[in-house]
Formats: C-alpha cells, structure tokens, sequence
C-alpha cells in the first residue's frame, strides 16, 4: 500500500479542537479576553453580557490598556502568536496572565468575533477593525475607536452544535462569569472591574491599594469587617491577604479566593494548608472566608500545566504549603476565637410543629415588609455566589435569627438555613 492514512490537519480544525480544551462555556471567552486586557497594561475593565431567552448571546470586554496596531491585531488571530514569550527559556520567568497564544484563535474558530483597537499614545489618528466568523479568513477595516481594545464575541458554538447544547441555564453560566470577575478582581484590585448584564451592574470594583476594599465591594462590608489579616514572608514564599474568624464559614470552599503571582488558581492542597492553619477552630465540614495572594520565585512556578491556565505546579511544596498553614495559624493567634467568644456558625433552630403554634424561641417572625407575593425567594433572586454551588429551589420564608440568617421552607419538606453576609 503506497498512500498514507495520517494527514496533517489544517489550521481551522486544528483551532477548533484547541478550542475544546481553551473554550468551555462564555465565562471561559470572559478569562481569556480580560487576561489579554490586564497583559496589555489596562486600568479599567468592562464586561458587557447580553442574553436573550436564557442564553447568553454575546460577551463584550472593553479595556484601556496599550491597543494595538494594525498589523498586531491581524497577527493576533494566528495560532501560537504570542507577544509575551519568544523562546521556551521564558517560561520559567513568564509573569503575563497569558502567553500561549491560543485563546483568540480559538475562540475565533467557534464564534463571530470581532476586535477593534487603536493603539495608546501611538500617534493614529483611526483604529483596526478585524471581524472573524468561524475561523474563516479575517475582515480588516480601518475605524474611529478610542485607545486600547474591545472585543465582541457573539453566537459562541455556533458550528459546533454539539457543544453548544451542552451549555447549562443563563442563571448557571452568568454564575461563572461572575466568578471569573470575582477571581480576577481580588488577583488584581489595583484595576477597576465592571460586569453588567443586559446593561444592569452586577460587579463594580475600584482600583485600591487595600484588597478589603474589594472584599467589600463584592461581598459586602459585614464580611470585610470579620475578617484577620495575613502576612508572612520568607526566602521561599510570601503571603498576603485576609482569612476570616471561626464565627464566618462556608460550607464548602467557593470563597477560598487564591492566586499566584496575581494569578487566580484553585488548589485543594493550598486549601488544605489553610484548614490545617485553623486547626480545631473549624469543624472538619466547614471552610473558612480566605482572600490569600501568594507570591512565589517564577522559577519555582510552573504555569504551563493546562491550557486554562488555572492549575500551576509547584517546587519545594511541602515548604510551601507548611508556611501557608503556620501563616494561618499566626494570623489567628492573637484573636479571642473560644467557643464561648465565637457565634455558632450555624445555631441549631426548633421550629414549631404546627403552623398556629407561637414561633420557637430565637427565631424572630419577619419584620420585612413581605406581601403574599413576596414570600417566597427565588433562584433568580439569590445573589450569584459561583456556580459551583448547588441551585436551590424555592424556598419559602418563615423569619430571620439574629439578624444574621433567613429562615425558610424549601418546597414544604426541608428547613434552610440562608447566612446573609
């Protein structure tokens, strides 16, 4: 047999299955397009989600950051076209968010795209439009456009239909957008954030030297104000940042926010270390609030792990880890955090076995003006806390305790317990 069955694949599949491993869902299209705005120097971000019938239809992220020429925009759509490395010695001082090169033409490859940019204080008096639908061959315009770059993404899988019906609700993909800005805001509060869906405010930080300031920004000044600072430097390691006391925990770890190197990344095994700092403070089932920046040598660092980006690989971790946990533990040293100094994180409640019957003891009737309409919250109500928690269903209102926690009916078969901070 002369012929040959393998075949060198051509550039627009070769995209899409890139696409695969760089491209989930639209929070994925929103990490990868604000990474490329903070790589560009950018102050100000804005996110702009719209939906249509509970499907997120385009994302739009608008920085101020450097902007680029003509031919830079064009070349940016070329796989493996990267301004941030140039040889593979520079992977292991590599401080950009991003480097691979792949995340525009992946995304280009999958949807209709399209970049318009103008370069800062680079004397053009008109900007770059490039649009791309498919991965097909680019558009190029000249355009009025203020500095630095927008990029519109829109009918995101529209070849690819089989990833597209893979999608979940608008409500579970607008909670991982808005974990994504969470992450990246506290990694960098010394940018400004914006995300608004169909033109409503849903995320607005402002650019700050102090990181409780964004805490608070995101998550209220009631969290801000429980929580203990945390700092710590050795030759190895840096740690900076917020842990909360014992009174404020989680059931599961969606708010352990950490980064690298002002990286956001997720590790079980840094998450670990912080649990092993609390020791028994917290019960083995409960997680702390933790806002930890860890500073490492690039050259202990490996980022290059996936194609996302979010996992790294660490030297010397067994030391690592032990200074993240005695950190921890420092941190909580100084603090009155008995039992008997500490609120109960969740105070078991006796509710009444009959509805006419006077309510339990330390469970206060509603005083919020709830009409018979109004009694019952929600999903699209609930604040969006990630999407890694579960949905919850309706849930119907039966009071408050302490102020502190709403107490409520799901479907009239479970009691839930909602923590307000």
């Amino acid at each position: 047999m002369n012929g040959t069955t393998i075949q060198v694949l051509d550039e627009r599949t070769v995209n899409q299955i890139a696409a695969g491993e760089v491209v989930e869902r639209p929070a994925s299209v929103v990490k990868e397009l604000v990474e490329n705005a903070i790589d560009a120097g950018a102050r100000l971000i804005r996110v702009e989600v719209t939906s249509e019938r509970n499907h997120v239809t385009a994302v739009r992220v608008v920085d101020d950051g450097a902007g680029m020429g003509r031919g830079d925009a064009v070349l940016a759509f070329k796989e493996h076209a990267t301004s941030k490395i140039s040889r593979i010695d520079d992977l292991d001082r590599v401080l950009t968010l991003g480097f691979r090169g792949e995340a525009l033409p992946s995304i280009a490859s999958v949807s209709d795209v399209t970049l318009i940019t103008r370069r800062r204080g680079g004397g053009e008096i008109a900007g770059t439009r490039v649009a791309i639908r498919g991965g097909n061959a680019p558009e190029v315009a000249e355009v009025g456009a203020p500095e630095g770059t927008s990029v519109e993404v829109r009918d995101l899988f529209f070849n690819t239909p089989a990833r597209r019906k893979f999608l979940k609700s608008l409500h579970t993909e607008l909670a991982h957008i808005h974990g994504v800005i969470e992450r990246t805001a506290l990694a960098r509060p010394e940018i400004s954030f914006r995300l608004l869906h169909n033109g409503r405010e849903r995320i607005a930080t402002h650019a700050t030297d102090d990181l409780k300031e964004t805490v608070a920004a995101l998550f209220g000044t009631a969290v801000a104000k429980d929580l203990v600072p945390v700092f710590l430097k050795t030759p190895l390691v840096q740690v900076a940042g917020y842990i909360s006391t014992p009174a404020l925990s989680r059931a599961d770890q969606y708010q352990i926010f950490l980064s690298i190197n002002a990286r956001p990344i997720s590790s079980l095994q840094i998450v670990r270390a912080i649990k092993e700092g609390y020791g028994t403070l917290l019960p083995k089932d409960r997680f702390p609030v933790a806002f930890l920046s860890i500073g490492i040598n690039g050259d202990l660092v490996d980022v290059n792990v996936h194609p996302t980006k979010k996992l790294v690989r660490l030297s010397h971790e067994k030391e690592i880890y032990g200074s993240i946990a005695g950190a921890v533990r420092t941190a909580l040293g100084g603090k009155d955090l008995s039992a008997a100094g500490a609120k109960p994180v969740f105070p078991v409640v006796s509710l009444p076995a009959q509805p006419s019957r006077p309510p339990a003891a330390g469970v206060a009737e509603s005083r919020a003006p709830f009409t018979l309409t109004d009694r019952r919250l929600r999903q699209s109500e609930l604040p969006l806390a990630g999407a890694e928690r579960n949905l919850l269903p309706d849930i119907e209102v039966i009071g408050q305790l302490d102020t502190m926690y709403i107490v409520g009916s799901a479907e009239g078969r479970s009691l839930v317990v909602i923590d307000q901070h």
